[in-house]
């Protein structure tokens, strides 16, 4: 994705539809343009850079769209979302509009207008979007890669640190397995001992100053991994 060309993600499980959208908004629009199948793929996607526009399917595989673009609004991510979706009811464009979407598109749905609400969008967003996401009086700022304690104070973390806490934080109260928590942060080429992780956890609680009146927790799950609890502000 270059800096030039504003950067759209398309959530889309339907094969010959994604293809299709990619083709279209990068040889008619001129947009930078990456994909995801599903929920998960599109938050990894999310995770590692900003875009300008998401368009977003409502039916996915592993969840909706809906609830994904309410939790993205819940963690202060504020990329436009233009929903494509065969439910055109009034109660199903209304439920887009609630959970936080700018725009509403029934499938199938014409070429020139589908292109007019993106480059709308694309305009209103005015650049690239911040990406803060809060949790228990912390903010984090992907896109600077800093984080701010609930007093202000920044708090220093290395690199590895950041994307750490940025994935417990997206995936509170799963649980996760070290394999996994390896994958996502370090690389799936990447050969690490799955114990690193425990050093990093024991790491971040220090730089977080976490005690047994902290608002958030990582807890450990004996012969598995790790799961972040976080307070409901």
């Amino acid at each position: 994705m270059t800096s030039s060309q504003p950067g759209i993600l398309v959530v889309e499980d339907d094969t010959n539809l994604r293809l299709a959208l990619r083709d279209n908004l990068e040889n008619q629009g001129g947009y930078a343009v990456e994909e995801a199948t599903n929920v998960r793929e599109a938050r990894e996607h999310l995770a590692k850079r900003s875009f300008q526009l998401v368009l977003l399917d409502v039916m996915l595989p592993d969840g909706d769209g809906y609830t994904l673009c309410r939790s993205l609004r819940d963690e202060g991510v504020t990329t436009p979302v233009l929903m494509l979706t065969a439910r055109t009811l009034e109660d199903d464009v209304v439920r887009g509009f609630e959970a936080g979407a700018q725009d509403y598109l029934g499938k199938p749905y014409r070429l020139r207008e589908l292109l007019a609400r993106v480059g709308a969008l694309v305009k209103r967003s005015g650049g690239a979007p911040t990406k803060q996401v809060r949790f228990a009086g912390y903010k984090m700022d992907l896109d600077r890669r800093k984080l701010e304690s609930p007093d202000g104070a920044a708090v220093e973390l290395t690199r590895t640190e950041f994307d750490l806490l940025a994935f417990l934080v997206r995936e509170k109260e799963r649980v996760l397995r070290r394999d996994d928590i390896l994958d996502a942060v370090w690389g799936r080429d990447v050969v690490v001992d799955p114990h690193t992780v425990d050093n990093f956890v024991s790491s971040l609680k220090k730089k977080l100053g976490w005690n047994s009146a902290s608002r958030f927790a990582i807890q450990t799950v004996r012969g598995v991994g790790y799961r972040m609890e976080i307070e409901a502000p």
